[in-house]
């Protein structure tokens, strides 16, 4: 599971509130993030990865953090061994999702609820990297039919 900040971790936290307690959980949250572990309720390992990018900064620097990310990723992948990884929203899933499809497992994105007409830039990368490909608002899927109308998580 890859948690982001705010609404991201709320959304991917309460799929696994749906899901309950019988798979083996594992959670990724970006290093700096000091609260989405803090809201987990099904237990799991956490591990933690630096951000690919922060908004506002240059593209050098996201190129930078993007390889240390997917470094750390494959990393914590390697490690885990998932059948599949879900994540939803932060920028964070895109390194872990590579790492994921490299080692052969499936790959689910929950586009965030926030979205309704457009895809987030994670979401346009997602699109192409994801097995499953989730969207919460009709409008959206209209524009990507390709995605999986799922309603609303919240």
């Amino acid at each position: 599971m890859v948690l982001g900040d705010g609404g991201h971790t709320t959304e991917i936290l309460r799929l696994v509130e749906l899901m309950g307690p019988g798979y083996n959980y594992h959670y990724v949250v970006a290093r700096d993030d000091v609260l989405s572990a803090q809201h987990i309720t099904i237990p799991g390992s956490v591990f933690r990865i630096c951000r690919p990018r922060t908004k506002g900064g240059a593209w050098w620097q996201a190129l930078w953090h993007t390889l240390a990310s997917l470094f750390q990723a494959f990393r914590v992948c390697r490690r885990v061994r998932p059948q599949a990884t879900l994540g939803s929203g932060p920028s964070l899933m895109v390194p872990v999702a590579l790492a994921t499809k490299v080692l052969g497992a499936k790959v689910i994105f929950v586009e965030t609820g926030s979205r309704v007409t457009r895809l987030s830039l994670t979401g346009r990368i997602m699109l192409r990297l994801a097995d499953l490909f989730f969207v919460q608002w009709e409008q959206l899927q209209q524009h990507y039919p390709q995605t999986i109308l799922a309603g609303r998580l919240l």
